[in-house]
């Protein structure tokens, strides 16, 4: 014993080389020096996600821990833990050579290593060690490594520890840090996971059943093995009854009450969110570990993301989410072949106020779950997106206003068109497919002259090509890029090519949405905005992303777009079935992509700018002969696939708020002839879409 005992001692004094990896230089520093990590140790906690109205949305976190103030800690708890752990705490330095000479004659006595003398303060350093590891697992197995060298370091660096921190500071810091078993770490999680309680209401033995847990949290365990928790548990009472930190009439009363469990399984992630916030919740997830405000690095935002302890207050209104998340799923059922998706953004904010689809989030295919937010780009946690069809035309239409041309602006548009050579921002498209790729419009009796007005209001394929045409493929480009369309949803680059003007680049749902909004915002365009504000469980502000607004085409080309995309709603337009059931007046465009793969409707007023998708989620259903919440449709057009939720959406939206008129532009209607059928897109079915590649349907 005192051989070992003299080793162990020596050891704290001495510099080890050799064997135990330590140079003399490297102990001498560790000894003079102590990291700020071991005085308040960064540890990662718990995030809470809120709604715009301060309701939460989830909790999300690395590991489940609400770190506490000694003044927020039951008594109980931290008598209870220093008694069956560290009973001379308060009497000791960082080593108890008392109990090492105690543990030292019992585990010989016994021929076990049964009983260990680590203090609270040297097992508060290997928590620290273990959690600052994170979930690098060679880094977690070497913090718990147990070799000679690594017991002199803790044990050096608990004795520095012990001089500049005060004893009831450390005992905090330990019951924050400390693993209680089922995924609780720190008492207040302990607290939540076992009695739904904080821990500054533990009874006496429910602290005890706590204390308790930590020398083996799976022995232990209140939930699996509650004979020997209870056991445990009196044991801890029976040490506090000892120490004088209770009296023996409490003991006994402690002893006497059952186990008391109301667990609480653990709630992680946005897999835990309200009834369809959580594809919202893994958007607010993404913005946090891409956006540069926080941190440089993807790496070190992931670690803020992973540290935890924040309360992000977002931009979700809860009253809107539920508008469109019945919407979408009371028009589409989870089992049909397709799903909707739909966004919601407050014009001249940019703030997503609403983001719904029909397929839930989660894991399990076979509930038809998925964890793919189909409203977002891929790089926020979406798919590839889909071809948004002739939703697309109003932006060829508005770079064509802002060039010059007028809203009366008239073209032959025959029934069908090769593609002409087009001017692009680097030089000269050409058709050179032979024979020549054909563009066509929906129907045979669609065939011109047409003006502008008219010709969005029945959505004129070959109109648009024509005004392409002459304004050039670039200033497409550049009024796409004006609108925050900088890429397709996949990342990959715009292709200045004829069909863009038709819709055939993959868009995500929330991209269209931000489109509408900014003819809703009267040309003032403003990035998505789903954060609005920061702080830690400290109180201290986080820096967020403000908002960036720019004006992006003028006023005269608002009012006339206003009136355009109202025209498609009214009259012979082709979602002229379309309106809000309290007459408010709306604007926005149907589209149909290739083969009828997906089929949307984009529409606004001056308070809210909505975007409905519908379609395969893989992006491979045509729905053509199919059942939709057991209605039959020969085919799915923009105007009676997304259109109706569309229109669900914004009338429980827009419920109660007074209406606003949009500012219109005075543009003389055109005859033209009836269009077959009304609740046709007009987006080519059946044709090649040409591209940069080869000619493909997308």
């Amino acid at each position: 014993m005192s051989v070992v005992s003299g080793v162990l001692l020596a050891g704290l004094v001495l510099p080890v080389a050799g064997g135990v990896g330590l140079t003399a230089k490297s102990t001498a520093e560790g000894f003079d020096d102590i990291s700020d990590d071991f005085k308040t140790p960064p540890l990662t906690q718990a995030t809470q996600i809120f709604d715009a109205k301060g309701g939460l949305i989830a909790k999300v976190y690395e590991r489940d821990r609400t770190v506490l103030t000694a003044d927020q800690m039951s008594p109980f708890m931290r008598h209870a833990q220093v008694d069956i752990e560290d009973a001379r705490f308060y009497e000791h330095g960082a080593v108890d050579l008392k109990g090492v000479l105690r543990a030292l004659g019992k585990n010989a006595e016994s021929g076990t290593t049964s009983q260990g003398a680590s203090t609270l303060t040297q097992q508060y350093v290997k928590n620290v060690n273990v959690e600052n590891a994170g979930d690098d697992k060679d880094a977690v197995k070497e913090a718990q490594r147990k070799t000679l060298g690594r017991k002199i370091q803790e044990l050096k660096i608990a004795i520095k520890l012990d001089e500049e921190l005060p004893k009831d500071q450390i005992l905090t810091n330990y019951l924050n840090i400390t693993f209680y078993g089922n995924g609780a770490y720190g008492v207040e999680a302990a607290s939540q996971r076992y009695f739904s309680k904080s821990n500054k209401d533990l009874t006496i033995a429910e602290a005890a059943t706590l204390a308790g847990l930590v020398q083996n949290p799976a022995q232990y365990d209140p939930k699996l093995h509650p004979m020997a928790a209870q056991k445990r548990r009196d044991t801890v009472i029976d040490k506090m009854l000892e120490n004088k930190h209770i009296t023996a009439q409490q003991a006994q009363e402690a002893k006497a009450a059952p186990l008391g469990l109301k667990y609480k399984d653990p709630q992680n992630g946005c897999i835990t969110a309200k009834a369809g916030m959580g594809f919202f919740c893994d958007y607010v997830r993404h913005v946090v570990k891409q956006d540069p405000a926080f941190g440089k690095s993807s790496e070190d935002r992931k670690k803020f993301w992973d540290k935890g302890g924040l309360n992000i207050y977002t931009t979700l209104d809860p009253d809107k989410q539920a508008a469109a998340q019945n919407a979408v799923s009371g028009n589409v059922k989870v089992t049909d072949t397709v799903s909707a998706a739909a966004t919601m953004i407050e014009p001249g904010t940019g703030k997503i106020v609403a983001m719904a689809q029909t397929r839930p989030y989660g894991l399990v295919k076979e509930k038809n779950q998925t964890v793919v937010n189909l409203n977002v780009d891929q790089a926020m946690g979406g798919g590839n997106g889909f071809q948004p069809g002739s939703t697309f035309k109003p932006i060829v239409a508005a770079a064509a206003l802002e060039a010059g041309l007028p809203p009366t602006q008239p073209y032959d548009a025959p029934n069908q068109l090769p593609y002409p050579n087009m001017k692009t921002c680097e030089g000269t498209w050409r058709n050179d497919a032979r024979p020549k790729t054909v563009v066509p419009n929906e129907n045979s009796g669609e065939k011109g002259p047409y003006q502008l007005k008219e010709a969005m209001a029945l959505s004129i394929n070959t109109y648009f090509v024509e005004m392409e045409q002459e304004i050039g493929l670039c200033a497409v480009k550049q009024m796409a890029n004006k609108f925050g369309i900088t890429a397709k949803a996949s990342g990959k680059p715009l292709e200045e090519v004829p069909a863009m003007a038709l819709g055939v680049e993959e868009m995500s749902p929330l991209t269209m949405a931000n489109v509408y909004a900014t003819f809703a915002a009267g040309g003032t365009h403003c990035d998505p905005v789903a954060i609005t504000r920061i702080s830690t469980v400290e109180g201290k502000e986080v820096p967020v992303p403000a908002g960036h607004c720019d004006k992006v085409f003028s006023d005269s080309t608002a009012r006339a777009m206003n009136t355009i995309l109202n025209g498609v709603t009214e009259n012979k337009g082709t979602a002229a079935r379309i309106y809000l059931k309290d007459g408010r007046q709306i604007a926005g465009k149907t589209g149909t992509s290739d083969h009828k793969k997906a089929a949307w409707f984009n529409g606004y007023t001056p308070q809210l700018a909505t975007a409905v998708w519908l379609g395969g989620p893989d992006g491979g259903v045509e729905m053509r002969d199919i059942t939709i919440n057991d209605h039959h449709f020969p085919e799915v057009f923009g105007a009676d696939g997304p259109a109706p939720i569309w229109r669900d959406a914004m009338d429980d939206a827009l419920q109660g708020t007074p209406k606003q008129s949009l500012p219109m532009a005075d543009i003389p209607d055109q005859v033209v002839p009836t269009k077959p059928d009304p609740s046709s897109s007009g987006t080519p079915t059946g044709t090649r879409s040409p591209s940069n590649q080869d000619n493909q349907d997308n």
